[in-house]
């Protein structure tokens, strides 16, 4: 029988498959690379969520994950990082 639980559930056993693509990506140029966006990456771009899987769909999302799915991901955080400073920003200029 094989065992199905959630994404999230799996992922302290998918650190050494995580750690595989982060070294892959450094590889490839991306030398910001971590297993934290790479995990949030898989959640929003991949699963949209936390769906429940078997561990081997788990690892092979993260190893079939595409280096253009992963800077979209990053391109898109680092927009909604930028609004989120802005935003501090103004209200920090309000206060003054």
């Amino acid at each position: 029988m094989e065992i199905i639980r959630s994404v999230n559930e799996w992922k302290k056993t998918m650190e050494p498959a995580l750690l595989s693509k982060v070294h892959e990506f450094k590889t490839m140029g991306y030398s910001k690379s971590s297993t934290e966006d790479i995990w949030g990456c898989l959640v929003q771009k991949v699963w949209k969520g936390n769906p429940s899987k078997r561990l081997h769909e788990v690892i092979q999302d993260v190893f079939h994950l595409p280096a253009a799915t992963y800077l979209s991901y990053l391109t898109v955080k680092a927009y909604e990082d930028d609004d989120l400073m802005a935003s501090i920003q103004a209200v920090t200029k309000m206060n003054n």
